[in-house]
């Protein structure tokens, strides 16, 4: 599993500084900077990077610009499918259970910036519902210019930030200390834990405040994943205590619980019923839903699948047809997928590296990364048609082309 190494933001105040001296020179520097002065001293280059990013979107420092909240509905359907509504009560005790607290107020946002959570002092909470700092408002560099949460969001790591450094001038009196939240099993991005409040009440503390709140998060994250596997595998104890045979137990995410006879990695493909599934060391399988969670095991006939590329309307779709218990089913591809599979197909079972299908596409070596984030795409689209190291038509499918390809 990938676990996150935190990162803690950079002081936006050095300790001893005199908050209201500072605020005022930051005044003075993002005028200078706004008004295009050549002989301006820049802010901190994470301030400097974003007020470009801002600028370039064409937003006006001295506008509130649109923060119009999403829908109740579309909140509350935010709400229930974040992930960080399993943990938002533990991010809460933290950054609520000190003195301070009286002065600040926490926002916890999702991966898009919209804030899902908030809570603190009424009267800071007051002056954040004047500034459009609500819950369901997206709070992105896009929407708002620089803060702590947008900025968060695009340099991907902790941001803190104090009065003028805020783009909207609206903004200067906050100060915002914000952190990501990551999944501890895939390093994805689940959303930000942001502290504001007056600027001159910031105190150094709260960068290791926010920083505990974000290690707690995570760290209860995979404590709960790791208790949902295990009790996934209790419920299947009667039928994994009847099995011979290499096997896989996994959660609808393809998250492994339990494995016997073959090694494999901590999670595989999402299984889907009547859907074949290809998994290293076992081949085709075809998953078995049980009462929570899928078996996954090679089938007792040999599983095989036909697939071809046609066109319809003058689009690419792939189609693939039932066997041993698995349905047909069909999907568009975009030309770049077409074009991924036509080359694993003529390059047979020894398949092609990432290496070998940058040459193909790129005409050289240096789009890897590119063509590994292709083919992770289009193996969601093809599922279990296409494997890996090297990549490549998987056994036991049959790929037929078009006689236009």
């Amino acid at each position: 599993m990938t676990v996150q190494a935190p990162v803690t933001p950079t002081a936006a105040v050095r300790a001893g500084t005199d908050l209201d001296l500072h605020a005022r020179s930051l005044r003075r520097v993002h005028d200078a900077f706004m008004g295009g002065s050549s002989r301006a001293t820049g802010p901190r280059p994470v301030v400097t990077r974003s007020w470009q990013r801002v600028l370039e979107l064409g937003l006006d420092p001295s506008q509130t610009n649109p923060r119009g909240p999403v829908v109740a509905a579309e909140l509350e359907r935010r709400r229930r499918t974040s992930p960080l509504a399993l943990v938002v009560d533990e991010i809460r005790s933290v950054l609520t259970s000190v003195a301070d607290a009286a002065h600040f107020i926490v926002v916890v946002t999702d991966a898009d910036g919209v804030i899902l959570w908030r809570e603190g002092s009424p009267g800071v909470l007051r002056q954040a519902d004047r500034l459009g700092f609500l819950e369901g408002s997206a709070w992105t560099e896009g929407q708002v210019g620089t803060n702590a949460i947008g900025t968060a969001l695009a340099e991907q790591a902790p941001v803190q930030l104090f009065s003028a450094e805020h783009f909207e001038t609206d903004q200067h009196p906050w100060y915002c200390t914000a952190a990501p939240v990551h999944d501890p099993r895939t390093g994805a991005l689940l959303g930000i834990v942001d502290v504001s409040g007056p600027a001159l009440t910031l105190h150094p503390a709260l960068i290791a405040l926010v920083d505990t709140a974000t290690r707690l998060a995570e760290a209860q994250l995979l404590h709960r994943h790791e208790e949902r596997l295990r009790g996934l595998r209790r419920s299947a104890e009667h039928v994994l205590a009847g099995l011979s045979g290499p096997h896989l137990l996994v959660d609808d995410h393809g998250w492994v619980a339990h494995h016997s006879g073959v090694t494999v990695r901590d999670r595989i493909a999402v299984p889907s019923e009547h859907r074949a599934l290809a998994v290293p060391g076992l081949g085709l399988c075809l998953p078995e839903r049980l009462a929570q969670g899928w078996l996954v095991r090679p089938r007792g006939e040999r599983l095989a699948v036909t697939a071809r590329i046609v066109r319809r309307d003058g689009r690419a779709v792939l189609e693939v047809d039932g066997s041993g218990g698995a349905e047909g089913w069909h999907t568009p591809l975009s030309p770049r997928h077409e074009t991924l599979l036509r080359a694993l197909h003529a390059a047979g079972p020894d398949g092609l590296t990432a290496a070998d299908l940058s040459r193909r596409l790129y005409g050289d070596d240096e789009h890897q990364v590119t063509v590994r984030a292709e083919v992770s795409r289009l193996r969601r689209v093809a599922g279990a048609l296409v494997a890996t190291s090297p990549y490549r038509v998987a056994d036991g499918v049959h790929l037929d082309l078009d006689p236009e390809g």
